[in-house]
């Protein structure tokens, strides 16, 4: 791993950029390969009752910059735990109608980002527009406007805003 000036101006908090440079990020990553594989298999796929993914550029260029990252905070919290992910959208693949119902309820379209690993389960996801929502037993949570804002959001413990009819 190349060595790292942690005293430049990076796009993300101090943090949030250890972090993810810790689990091989780096400015300029892109496998869009692996990011067309994960779309075609989301594509493919149909729950049992017919409901299936959809999935957009948002989606795909999250896939191809973060795709494959196991992310682990590197300190404490501001608000909350700090929340270690994987960025891995078939783990959200039996979820197309849970992730329909939200898009639906936000009028957008929802597609699966990853997981949150730190014992929550919950599931991460975006939508067309790039933002960033996680969904776990105790609701549905908007994490930040785009892909930087929601890694921020879970990497520092920052507490993140939860859905509800007026959201």
């Amino acid at each position: 791993m190349r060595a790292f000036d942690r005293t430049a101006a990076t796009r993300f908090p101090v943090p949030v950029d250890a972090a993810l440079r810790e689990a091989g990020w780096e400015p300029g990553r892109w496998n869009i390969t692996q990011a067309e594989i994960w779309a075609d298999a989301l594509r493919a796929h149909t729950s049992p009752v017919g409901h299936r993914h959809t999935v957009f550029p948002a989606a795909v260029e999250a896939w191809a910059e973060f795709g494959g990252l196991r992310i682990v905070p590197a300190g404490p919290g501001r608000h909350i735990a700090p929340t270690p992910l994987v960025v891995d959208p078939l783990r959200g693949l039996h979820l197309a109608r849970t992730l329909a119902d939200l898009g639906r309820a936000l009028g957008t379209e929802i597609c699966p980002l990853g997981e949150e690993t730190g014992g929550t389960g919950a599931a991460l996801a975006i939508d067309a527009e790039g933002r960033v929502y996680s969904l776990d037993h105790t609701g549905d949570w908007y994490l930040g406007a785009d892909v930087d804002q929601a890694l921020a959001t879970l990497l520092t413990g920052t507490t993140p805003t939860r859905l509800t009819a007026t959201h």
